[in-house]
């Protein structure tokens, strides 16, 4: 075996690679922007809602699937934690998941706790 061969299931074309590991191999398939005038950066877009919050899905949109009580104990205790300031570590996510399984009487109270709301 003195020669050189390709491997069999190499990719052929920049399309086969997996954009994941390969993402520079799709930049070519983007449009070329226009340089800037007298060599200035291009100014950043203006925002169209000037800092308002974007408009929700239309229901029709949304997804029909509804959360576990445990799912939506998890999302309004993190929702909690974040107003308040608070950043769960990685080694929270054990007792975050420990507290979602209860009932929603004690949820209430924790989330009530955290926001020190009356």
């Amino acid at each position: 075996m003195t020669e050189l061969r390709p491997f069999p299931t190499a990719p052929t074309s920049l399309s086969d690679l997996d954009p994941y590991r390969f993402p520079a191999a799709y930049l070519a398939d983007l449009p070329e922007e226009p340089p800037a005038a007298h060599g200035a950066p291009p100014a950043p877009p203006a925002p169209a809602s000037h800092g308002a919050p974007p408009a929700p899905p239309a229901p029709a949109a949304r997804l029909s699937v509804p959360l576990e009580p445990t799912d939506r104990r998890r999302l309004d205790l993190h929702a909690a934690l974040t107003t308040a300031g608070v950043a769960p570590l990685p080694g929270d996510l054990a007792a975050i998941e420990a507290l979602c399984r209860l009932d929603d009487a004690t949820h209430i109270a924790l989330q009530r706790w955290i926001t020190r709301a009356p």
